[in-house]
C-alpha cells in the first residue's frame, strides 16, 4: 500500500505530514505505517495500491482525472482564496526594476515543469488573457529551485505554488531576495487521490478528522485547515497552454 503527501514535504514540514498521516490511518483503519517518500510519483499516483496522495491540477485534468479516483481538496491558510483555491506568485528579484508581469514576456522564466498548474499553466494562462506569453523559459524541476535561480540571478522571473511561497517565506533566506510581481487567478488546490477501485468517502472522513485533530502547531506548519470537495469538473475546465519549447 501507498501513502504519498510529497506535494509540500521538505525538511521543516516533514514530522508534521507525519502526524497528519498517522492520524488518517488511525481515523481510516489501515494504510501503510509510514509515507512512501521515495520512487516517482506518477508510479504512485497510478499504482493500484494507493491509498492516499496528493497530485497537481494539471496532471489530475490532462492525465490523472480518468485514471483514478478524487478523494477531495485541502483548505489552505492562504489570504485572497476561496475555500480549496491557490494561486501562483510571480516572482521576481527585489531590486529588478519592472514591476508587471508583461514586463518580463521576453525574459528568462524559470519554471518547475510543464505539468505543473501553478509553474506552466496558471502564468501563461494568466499571460494570455492579458496579451503576451512568457516566451523564455528554463526548466528548474522545482519551485524552490525556480525561486533560487531568481534570487542568484540564473532566471529573472517564476512562478510559483502561493503555499510553497508561503514555506519558502519561513525557511529560506533567499526568498528576502524576491518581490511578488503578481498573483494569478486562484483555481483549485492540488487535490488528493486514491486509485481507481477505492471508495473516497471514507477516506474523507477520515481526512476531515485527521485534519482537525491536529496540534494548532502542525496545523500552522503546514498551513491547512481543512477538506473540502470540489468537483472533478471544476478541474477539468481550466485550459491547458501550449506546453514550453524543447
Amino acid at each position: 500500500m501507498i501513502a504519498s503527501l510529497s506535494m509540500y514535504d521538505r525538511p521543516e514540514t516533514a514530522a508534521s505530514n507525519d502526524r497528519l498521516w498517522a492520524a488518517i490511518r488511525t481515523a481510516l483503519g489501515r494504510g501503510p505505517e509510514i509515507l512512501t517518500r521515495d520512487g516517482d510519483v506518477w508510479d504512485h499516483w497510478l499504482s493500484p495500491n494507493l491509498i492516499l496522495a496528493q497530485t497537481c491540477g494539471y496532471p489530475f485534468r490532462a492525465r490523472l482525472h480518468d485514471k483514478v479516483t478524487l478523494v477531495g481538496t485541502p483548505v489552505y491558510d492562504l489570504h485572497d482564496c476561496p475555500d480549496g483555491h491557490y494561486y501562483s506568485v510571480i516572482v521576481a528579484r527585489a531590486d529588478d526594476p519592472r514591476d508587471a508581469p508583461k514586463d518580463f514576456a521576453g525574459a528568462r522564466f524559470a519554471y518547475n515543469e510543464a505539468l505543473s498548474q501553478s509553474g506552466w499553466a496558471a502564468p501563461q494562462n494568466h499571460a494570455t488573457l492579458n496579451g503576451f506569453t512568457f516566451t523564455n523559459p528554463i526548466q528548474s524541476g522545482a519551485h524552490r529551485n525556480s525561486a533560487r535561480m531568481v534570487a542568484e540571478g540564473q532566471a529573472d522571473c517564476a512562478s510559483l505554488d502561493a503555499l510553497s511561497w508561503k514555506l519558502m517565506q519561513r525557511h529560506d533566506d533567499f526568498a528576502t531576495n524576491l518581490k511578488v510581481v503578481e498573483h494569478t487567478t486562484p483555481t483549485p488546490v492540488l487535490p488528493y487521490i486514491t486509485a481507481k477501485t477505492q471508495n473516497p468517502e471514507p477516506l474523507f472522513n477520515a481526512m476531515t478528522q485527521a485534519i482537525a485533530a491536529l496540534s494548532p502547531e502542525d496545523r500552522n506548519t503546514l498551513a491547512i485547515k481543512g477538506i473540502t470537495r470540489i468537483p472533478a469538473a471544476q478541474y477539468l475546465t481550466i485550459p491547458n497552454p501550449a506546453a514550453p519549447p524543447a
